[in-house]
């Protein structure tokens, strides 16, 4: 932001939940689709849509505003990044990802993020999303699918295959597209999903759509209290490590170590902020996601994570981005 003094700014910031509401209805209504696909006057997305005129107009004229839709003599038509990211033709639609960035339980937790910030964690009930069993982690796993993939694609890419991958066990698996993408960049591997048993049943779909549910077997528990097995060849923890303190953290590192064959490889993707905390922005911001939602949670630099790996016995971590996204891949090895 500018040094230069603007009140627009400040404005901005104070309706900013606005924008998200407005693409949660869009996307709800399936606005983008539905002018993708012709229906693009006043009247026709009203009927397409199920809605009323006047919502459709005010709806799809904020849209315009927003910049993610054009308005011509009436004609309401998708800006490229509408095209590509939210209309649910486009292989690279990304709309569904809303329903957990914007589900009830993140949005409340901000809601109460005054008194979180007094506390020094979440201001939700008992361990915010931590809590066993939540349903918000099914949403995760349903809605957060197509980031996913373009990450597993980046992380299997930088993994390669030059090294035999036979076992492979997907900690906090979530919609398990790592470990499915695994499976397919290595015809021999076999994965070991671990997540909660809700959370599984979203995975296991994944699996079988993917052609590997055959080598694809459910391990359901908690990370920190089920048997992880031992002698595999990767471990991929990803987007889990945030939700701890350092002394949690170290107790998965070491669960990982133990269940990885000598030489093997530990795999986590996070978002791993620069050392001055504020850069990149994405990943900078995370933190304060760590503490509306979470009771110790947070965003750690890489120096960070290099001091948990070399505590818990691992060596040579190197960092690597995942492009478009924001996320990072750290690499370390038994």
């Amino acid at each position: 932001m500018s040094d230069v003094p603007s009140i627009a700014a400040v404005l901005a910031a104070f309706t900013g939940y606005q924008l998200t509401a407005v693409l949660r209805a869009a996307v709800d209504l399936d606005v983008f689709t539905a002018i993708g696909e012709g229906a693009d006057t006043v009247a026709a997305l009203a009927a397409r849509c199920g809605a009323a005129e006047r919502g459709v107009r005010s709806l799809c004229d904020r849209l315009v505003v927003d910049g993610f839709l054009h308005k011509h003599d009436g004609r309401y038509a998708l800006t490229a990044t509408a095209a590509g990211f939210l209309d649910r033709r486009s292989e690279a639609c990304i709309a569904s990802m809303l329903e957990f960035m914007a589900s009830d339980e993140i949005v409340g937790a901000f809601a109460h993020l005054t008194e979180a910030v007094r506390r020094g964690g979440t201001a939700m009930p008992g361990e915010g999303t931590l809590s066993e069993e939540n349903p918000v982690w099914v949403r995760f796993a349903r809605g957060m699918a197509p980031g996913a993939r373009l990450q597993a694609e980046a992380m299997a890419g930088l993994l390669g295959d030059a090294e035999p991958v036979r076992r492979v066990l997907d900690v906090a698996a979530g919609h398990g597209l790592f470990g499915v993408t695994m499976a397919r960049h290595h015809p021999d591997a076999q994965v070991t999903a671990l997540d909660w048993r809700s959370v599984l049943a979203v995975a296991a779909e994944n699996a079988a759509q993917a052609g590997v549910a055959a080598r694809w077997r459910a391990l359901p528990g908690s990370a920190f209290e089920v048997d992880w097995g031992t002698g595999y060849d990767l471990v991929l923890i990803t987007h889990l490590l945030h939700h701890f303190d350092r002394a949690g953290c170290e107790t998965l590192l070491r669960r990982a170590h133990a269940a990885l064959a000598p030489g093997g490889r530990l795999v986590v993707l996070e978002f791993v902020p620069n050392a001055d905390r504020v850069s990149p922005p994405a990943a900078a911001g995370f933190s304060l996601v760590m503490l509306a939602t979470t009771p110790h949670g947070d965003a750690y630099t890489f120096d960070e994570y290099r001091a948990m790996l070399a505590a818990t016995g691992f060596h040579d971590p190197t960092l690597h981005p995942t492009d478009p996204l924001p996320a990072q891949v750290i690499v370390a090895r038994r």
